[in-house]
């Protein structure tokens, strides 16, 4: 029998880690310039490559369509949405290749046994609940910018959501920020023929670009606008639906 999420709002959570009200620590470092800490970054980045492609190809069975649009790019910005609990951090990792990217997340998941104290090495860069530490993440994030930075702006996980959720344009002044240009990784269910879990098929689109002509807030919608449009188009080849979600009735 499929399995039925019902919710009150898409602001909700399905997933959950035992310290979701994970807080970073007040002397957090986002980007550390101790050469032996870079070393030993160095080696975790290659066995979460190696551990990702293993992983996305033998358990997820992942398709990327359109990769080639990546090849010659360096530093950008890359929008998916939220379906897969550990995919959602290892895709990355194959979809950019040969760059290493970076992941902007929520604090919870540094809360997450073992996987989370490794996940800043490997290349997270959680989001600060005070503007003292805000000013030191948008300096990480500069900095990162060199490297492609991946962005779920639905923000919550819901598995195997063959929708997109709607989400607000706070994300989305990164790339204004900083001039980069914005791609889509849009996650995709077909129904397998040999396994009771889907095939997951990503959908890479774009770029898009800021617009000289328009102010900030202007581009930060469109950047929105476009990415969003692009996500729900993408979304309509669906074909499966291994988890329904229903709203549940006021």
């Amino acid at each position: 029998m499929k399995k039925i999420y019902y919710y009150q709002s898409e602001d909700e959570d399905f997933i959950e880690t035992k310290k979701q009200d994970y807080k970073l620590k007040k002397d957090f470092i986002w980007i550390h310039d101790n050469p032996f800490y870079q070393i030993a970054a160095f080696f975790i980045y290659l066995i979460v490559l190696i551990f990702s492609l293993i992983y996305t190809k033998l358990f997820l069975h992942v398709t990327i369509k359109n990769k080639k649009i990546l090849k010659k790019e360096k530093g950008y910005f890359l929008y998916s949405n939220h379906t897969q609990m550990l995919g959602d951090v290892f895709n990355p990792f194959i979809i950019c290749f040969p760059h290493h990217p970076y992941l902007i997340c929520s604090p919870s998941n540094l809360g997450i046994p073992i996987i989370g104290k490794i996940l800043p090495i490997a290349g997270a860069l959680p989001i600060p609940d005070n503007i003292h530490d805000m000013l030191k993440f948008k300096d990480a994030i500069k900095k990162r910018s060199n490297k492609p930075i991946i962005i779920y702006p639905e923000a919550h996980l819901w598995p195997y959501a063959t929708f997109i959720r709607d989400y607000p344009l706070v994300s989305f002044h990164y790339p204004v920020e900083n001039k980069k240009k914005v791609f889509v990784a849009t996650t995709t269910y077909t129904k397998s023929k040999l396994f009771k879990k889907p095939k997951v098929t990503i959908y890479i689109d774009g770029p898009f670009e800021s617009n000289e002509t328009l102010t900030k807030k202007e581009n930060i919608k469109l950047l929105h606008d476009q990415v969003y449009k692009t996500m729900v188009e993408r979304s309509k080849l669906n074909n499966y639906e291994y988890i329904k979600y229903k709203k549940k009735d006021s």
